[in-house]
C-alpha cells in the first residue's frame, strides 16, 4: 500500500477512535487521567556540530531546527555514542556505552565478495535476541512505538529486527549499505519489502568517462521518483496522527545528510549558484554530483523541512505541551562522497571528523523542546551522551531507572534545574583500539595497542591541539584506571586485534 494511502487510513482510524472514546461516558463523569508525555527523537545521519544555524552554521539554512533551539534548550557538551553509525545507535537505544554494548563498530560480519552489489547480503551484525531497548521499555509503559529511518542493527529475518526489539512499527532501511542510495528500489515496512518507483542504482558508481561532467542531463541516472527521506517523513507523520490519543514514542532516523549526494531538484534549486563548485566524479566513494556543495546544503535544509513538518503536525494536533522533541546526530561530519566539511566548517572549533574519537567525531548538536516544561531559549553545558536517553525517557514515563545501564537521566538539566541534575562521573568510549574518557574538562585518549596516551584540557583547548599528558601524570593515571574498569571484554570487538 502506498505510504500516502496508509497515512490517510491511519488518520481516519485515529479520528474514529476519538469519536468512540467520546461516547463511552459523559465527560463530567470522567476525571482526566495524567497523560504520559509523547517523545519524538530525531537522529540525523552524519550531521556535524556546526552544520546547524543554532550552533553557528552560516551557509546552510536550518530555520526549523533553529526554532527548536529558540523554543527549548541547546546543549553545548553533548556526545554521540560512537564516531560511526551502528555502535552510536546501539548506545542510544540500549543505554550502554561502547565499553558495554554488544555492537562496538560497524560490522559486516565477515561477508565475502562484494557486499555492496549482492542483494542477498542485507544488514549488519544484529543485536541479540531479547536485547533491552528504550522502545521495549516505553512499550511496557503503554507507549505506541515506531522506528522510521535507518536501522543498521540487524537485517531482515535477524534477531536485530526492530519489531523484535520493542518497536510496533518500522519503516525505512534495515541495512546501512542500502541506505547509501536515497533513491532505493524498496524500503521495509516491518517484515514487508515495499517497492519504490526508483531504478535502485549501485550506490558507488563513478561518473562515466564519455559523459560531460558539466551537463545536468549526465547526472539524471543518479536520481529517481521517490526520495526515501520524503517517504520516511510521511510515514513518521502518519504514525503520530494515528496515535494522537495515546502516548507515543517516535524514533525518527532520517538518512541525510549521509552520502551519497542526492536531493530532489526543488531543494537543489534553493542553493543554485550559491557556492563555487567542482563536479564530483565519484572517486572518493558514493555517487557523482554536478554541484556537490549545493547538494549537501540542500540535503540538510530538506532534513530541516521534515523537522518543521513534524513540529507543525504536533502543534496542529494540540500536542505541543504533551510532547518532547529532541534533535541530534549520530556522529560528526564526514569526509568522503564529495562532501566538503572544511568549506562548511562542519565541525566548528573541534578537531576531527567522523570515524575519529577527537571532539569533531563525537560531539554533536542536541536541541530539545517541550513547551511548559523546558524553558525557551536556554543553553546548557551539562555533559551528556547517548546512553543518557534511556534513563531520561524512563523518568519521563514514570519508570524506574533500568538496572545495568550506563546513562544518567538528564531531565533536570533539560528543564533548567541545574541544582537537581546529577552529573556524569565520566564519559567513556572505545573504538578501533582507542579508549577515550572525559572526566570534567579532562579528556584522555589511549591507544590500546601501544599504550600511547594523549591528554587534553577542554576548558583551555577545545580544539585538542596541545597534548599535556607529560605535564599531568596523576590525571593520566586516574583516567587509565577508569579505562581499565569501565569496560567488559568483547570477543567480536577486542581492543587489540588478535
Amino acid at each position: 500500500m502506498p505510504a500516502s494511502n496508509w497515512s490517510t487510513i491511519a488518520a481516519l482510524t485515529a479520528f474514529i477512535g476519538t469519536l468512540t472514546g467520546a461516547g463511552a461516558a459523559p465527560a463530567a463523569a470522567q476525571a482526566p487521567a495524567a497523560r504520559k508525555p509523547n517523545i519524538i527523537l530525531i537522529l540525523a545521519d552524519d550531521l556535524g556540530y556546526n552544520e546547524v544555524g543554532a550552533y553557528g552554521q552560516k551557509r546552510i539554512r536550518t530555520p526549523n531546527i533553529d526554532r527548536l533551539a529558540r523554543e527549548g534548550v541547546r546543549l553545548t557538551d553533548h556526545y554521540s555514542g560512537s564516531p560511526v553509525c551502528a555502535p552510536s545507535r546501539a548506545v542510544l537505544l540500549t543505554g550502554l556505552h561502547t565499553g558495554h554494548t554488544y555492537i562496538r563498530d560497524n560490522d559486516e560480519m565477515g561477508f565475502r565478495g562484494d557486499v555492496w552489489r549482492d542483494p542477498a547480503l542485507e544488514g549488519q551484525r544484529p543485536l541479540p535476541a531479547g536485547t533491552f531497548t528504550m522502545a521495549s521499555m516505553l512499550k511496557s509503559a503503554g507507549y505506541a512505538t515506531a522506528a522510521v529511518g535507518k536501522w543498521g542493527l540487524g537485517g531482515p529475518g535477524s534477531t536485530g529486527e526492530p519489531n523484535k526489539l520493542g518497536f510496533d512499527l518500522f519503516y525505512g532501511f534495515l541495512c546501512q549499505r542500502v541506505a547509501h542510495n536515497h533513491y532505493p528500489s524498496y524500503l521495509w515496512r516491518n517484515s514487508n519489502k515495499i517497492p519504490l518507483d526508483n531504478p535502485g542504482i549501485y550506490p558507488h558508481e563513478k561518473f562515466p568517462a564519455d559523459k560531460d561532467p558539466t551537463a545536468p542531463a549526465s547526472y539524471e541516472r543518479y536520481g529517481g521518483k521517490q526520495y526515501a527521506q520524503d517517504m520516511m517523513g510521511e510515514e513518521a507523520r502518519a504514525f503520530i496522527a494515528a496515535n494522537r490519543n495515546r502516548p507515543f514514542f517516535l524514533y525518527f532516523a532520517p538518512t541525510v545528510p549521509h552520502a551519497a549526494l542526492q536531493v530532489p531538484e526543488d531543494s537543489l534549486a534553493e542553493y543554485a549558484g550559491a557556492f563555487p563548485e567542482t563536479p564530483y566524479p565519484g572517486d572518493k566513494g558514493y555517487l557523482p554530483h554536478r554541484t556537490p556543495r549545493a547538494a549537501y546544503a540542500a540535503m540538510v535544509t530538506r532534513l530541516d523541512r521534515e523537522v518543521g513538518r513534524l513540529l507543525q503536525l504536533v502543534r496542529d494536533l494540540g500536542l505541543d505541551r504533551d510532547t518532547l522533541i529532541v534533535f541530534t546526530s549520530d556522529n560528526g561530519p564526514t569526509f568522503n562522497g564529495g562532501t566538503d566539511s572544511a568549506f562548511f566548517d562542519s565541525a566548528g572549533p573541534f578537531r576531527g571528523l567522523k570515524t575519529m574519537v577527537y571532539e569533531g567525531g563525537i560531539r554533536v548538536p542536541m536541541v530539545a523542546r517541550w513547551p511548559g516544561t523546558i524553558p525557551a531559549g536556554a543553553v546548557s553545558a551539562h555533559v551528556s551522551a547517548f546512553e543518557d536517553y534511556v534513563p531520561t525517557f524512563a523518568e519521563m514515563a514514570g519508570l524506574p531507572r533500568p538496572d545495568g545501564i550506563d546513562g544518567v537521566s538528564m531531565l533536570a538539566a533539560l528543564r533548567g534545574r541545574v541544582a537537581e541534575q546529577k552529573p556524569r562521573e565520566y564519559l567513556y568510549w572505545e573504538f578501533q583500539g582507542k579508549q577515550v574518557v572525559r572526566l570534567g574538562a579532562w579528556k584522555g585518549i589511549r591507544n590500546a595497542a601501544t599504550g600511547a596516551f594523549e591528554l587534553y584540557d577542554l576548558a583551555k583547548d577545545i580544539g585538542e591541539e596541545a597534548d599535556v599528558a607529560a605535564a599531568h601524570p596523576a590525571i593520566v593515571s586516574r583516567l587509565e584506571a577508569i579505562m581499565r574498569t569501565a569496560r567488559t571484554d568483547s570477543a567480536l570487538f577486542p581492543l587489540v586485534k588478535r
